[in-house]
């Protein structure tokens, strides 16, 4: 997310064409005058670049175009020996990288866009790792809740670097925001592996009613993989297809909206830099919280029996989906009203964030033996569809100067549509039959 809200910081529209990946001062402007020279002294060394629309967007998109290379083979190792080591490993390379991003922007495109690129296999290794840890850590009743915490940090971790990074591009300089949260995650590692343990078995601190309440409820679902995938029948499960259908289409706009909120608010609603990252950062506080509550809520459900399983899935996954779209397919109409626009980036990410106790949770409900490898394909699924929408948002943008983020909205709404109706009739919450015994496949 440090690029999301550095790039509008980085980009210099003023510079000719001749001076591509140039460094220059910016001018200042009457937002910075409120700065002291100390201040404009650390702005002046922050490099600005002539990056047009379509070279941002390849930027954006760079941290997916081989992270579908990952998720499968992280899964299944985090799967067979533990998330501890694949989740801190990734991090750390992750965190290092963001140290040395700043000197890559500066030498130019190609290498910022490489170190992108592996930083973004990093970071699989962590998603799909984290994702793992509940099989053996939640119970199918707190599950749902469970997993909405985890991923809730995500966007707390979104929201901070949002209102935060602003701040320090305007004051300091967008390169100091790399520096910071770089140390950050480092640091991080040090908890992770201080603190992380693979199963309620290997945890020193835990009580034993703990453990025993966690192991006892996980007793009847059967969750070690094994080394024998039953890929033919994974193939032939179009209730599997529906989520892989459906992850592929919600973060087709998830990812647009990850990367092109501060840009969008900056150059739509004429904000300044540290404007741009309060701004930004509120769609992600509201996500966070409500990413919580529909895990409360659907967990509630199931547990005094009010809905059944998949009723519950397909319910939180269509309010997430339609009316975050209505809510994004807007924008483009209200954007005259900066209040209006603002409610309405607060208010989607808020029901998109219902999906992750509907269809985005789903494989834990149908094969929750191969949920480490199943969250890795997934994944790929996932960044597929971050690799392309940020390019094509880019590109719509560099083609279309007056129509390209209604362009960009609309097609967003369309994909997110499409991916509903799909897990809406295909989509299931039973445990598949190939995810019941173990399958021996020669395939």
């Amino acid at each position: 997310m440090s690029m999301s809200i550095t790039i509008p910081a980085m980009v210099n529209h003023t510079v000719p064409p001749s001076q591509s990946n140039t460094s220059t001062e910016r001018p200042p402007t009457d937002s910075q005058d409120y700065t002291n020279k100390t201040l404009k002294e650390f702005k002046a060394m922050a490099p600005v670049y002539d990056w047009s629309p379509e070279t941002q967007g390849i930027i954006l998109s760079s941290l997916h175009y081989a992270s579908f290379v990952a998720p499968i083979s992280s899964g299944y190792v985090a799967g067979i020996f533990g998330v501890k080591r694949v989740v801190g490993v990734g991090l750390f390379i992750s965190s290092v990288l963001n140290l040395f991003i700043p000197l890559a922007a500066d030498t130019g495109v190609t290498l910022l866009i490489v170190i992108r690129v592996v930083q973004g296999i990093a970071q699989v290794m962590v998603i799909t790792g984290q994702y793992s840890v509940w099989v053996k850590w939640a119970p199918p009743l707190e599950r749902s809740q469970l997993n909405s915490i985890a991923l809730s940090g995500a966007l707390l971790g979104s929201f901070i670097i949002f209102i935060v990074g602003g701040l320090l591009c305007q004051t300091i300089g967008w390169p100091y925001t790399f520096y910071i949260f770089g140390g950050i995650g480092c640091v991080c590692c040090l908890f992770w592996f201080s603190l992380a343990y693979n199963d309620p078995r290997s945890h020193p601190c835990i009580s034993t009613n703990e453990k025993e309440y966690i192991t006892s409820a996980l007793a009847q679902q059967d969750s070690s993989p094994g080394w024998s995938l039953p890929f033919r029948a994974m193939i032939k499960s179009l209730p599997l297809w529906a989520i892989l259908v459906f992850y592929f289409c919600h973060y087709w706009s998830f990812y647009i909206m990850m990367a092109y909120t501060p840009t969008y608010i900056n150059s739509v609603l004429q904000a300044n830099l540290r404007d741009s990252g309060i701004l930004a950062s509120l769609p992600f506080i509201s996500g966070f919280i409500c990413i919580i509550l529909g895990g409360l809520l659907a967990d509630f459900l199931l547990s005094r029996k009010i809905l059944r399983l998949i009723i519950i899935r397909k319910v939180f996954t269509a309010i997430g989906v339609l009316f975050s779209s209505l809510l994004m397919v807007s924008l483009y109409w209200v954007r005259s009203s900066a209040n209006t626009t603002v409610a309405f980036l607060v208010l989607s990410p808020g029901f998109s964030s219902l999906c992750d106790s509907g269809a985005l949770i789903n494989i834990l409900d149908i094969a929750p033996r191969y949920t480490g490898f199943l969250k890795g394909v997934s994944q790929v699924f996932a960044h597929i569809a971050g690799a392309i929408s940020p390019t094509v948002t880019g590109v719509f943008l560099n083609q279309y100067a007056e129509l390209g983020w209604r362009n960009v909205f609309l097609l967003s709404t369309a994909v997110n549509i499409l991916g509903l109706v799909f897990y809406l009739i295909f989509g299931e919450a039973d445990v598949q039959d190939w995810a019941k015994e173990q399958t021996l496949t020669n395939f």
